[in-house]
């Protein structure tokens, strides 16, 4: 039986459903897991607690129980931040998470406010690490994605992309690193322009058809457009027209596009 196209043995049904589903677990779990953990503006800074009580939850992000109160008039240490959550330590040593919104109602040591700043769109331009997952069409199949990304300058990053492919013919993977170039990074709506390599491997179900497990190098460029939603939260869609290098006389070519989101810190 003649070798198989990447875009034949990837090809699917018009039913997303499967995959989309997956999706928005992945998405579920991402949102309830805020990223980089960052060191408060001064290392176990001290606020006192001027509402009722504080909630102290397990982890950062409210699907994690409260597990413990802190009664006005007491004080709190904070330890670490992530995002919207920081992390406190109470006088008799037990630490946990509580969010922004309960922490803005503490007060200093003087009985001044406390200001949390938030993340603005300045922050947005001056991030220097990005993480997100993506979902959408590759070739005709499902593909959802995770990438990480570092800023090498406002106008300049490199990413780093693991992708999931499922189709009813065959399962993939795909293993990229991009470069990706933004020329007008200071506005809330950044089109990008990118191109990177890789390697991609598709492995046929055998119970539908007759192939071999295949490992090829991919090439890409694309473009995109990222925008500042709020905080430290981004929406990112792309195009991407690939190059699959494949053993035999002909390459192949297959187009992607993408769409989710991410944060950055």
């Amino acid at each position: 039986m003649s070798e198989l196209s990447t875009t034949t043995i990837l090809s699917t049904s018009r039913s997303n459903s499967s995959v989309w589903c997956s999706c928005l677990i992945a998405l579920a779990l991402l949102a309830f897991t805020p990223g980089h953990a960052e060191a408060a503006d001064d290392v176990l800074r001290k606020v006192a607690v001027a509402d009722p009580y504080l909630e102290m939850h397990t982890g950062p992000g409210r699907g994690y129980p409260i597990f413990h109160v802190v009664d006005r008039g007491e004080s709190v240490e904070i330890v670490l931040q992530r995002t919207d959550w920081y992390q406190v330590r109470a006088a008799n040593g037990v630490e946990g998470w509580v969010d922004q919104a309960q922490m803005e109602l503490t007060l200093k040591p003087d009985g001044s406010e406390v200001d949390f700043a938030q993340a603005t769109l300045d922050d947005f331009t001056n991030a220097k690490w990005e993480a997100g997952i993506l979902a959408g069409d590759f070739g005709g199949a499902n593909i959802v994605s995770l990438y990480g990304g570092y800023s090498l300058n406002p106008h300049v990053s490199v990413e780093v992309w693991g992708s999931q492919i499922l189709g009813n013919f065959s399962n993939g993977w795909m293993g990229s690193v991009n470069l990706v170039h933004e020329t007008w990074p200071d506005w809330r709506f950044s089109p990008f322009f990118t191109l990177g390599a890789g390697v991609i491997h598709t492995s046929p179900k055998s119970t539908i058809i007759q192939g071999e497990d295949r490992t090829d190098q991919v090439g890409h460029v694309g473009a995109g457009l990222r925008v500042y939603a709020t905080r430290r939260f981004l929406l990112r869609v792309e195009y991407k027209s690939y190059v699959v290098f494949t053993s035999r006389d002909e390459n192949e070519e297959v187009r992607e596009w993408k769409a989710g989101f991410a944060f950055f810190f």
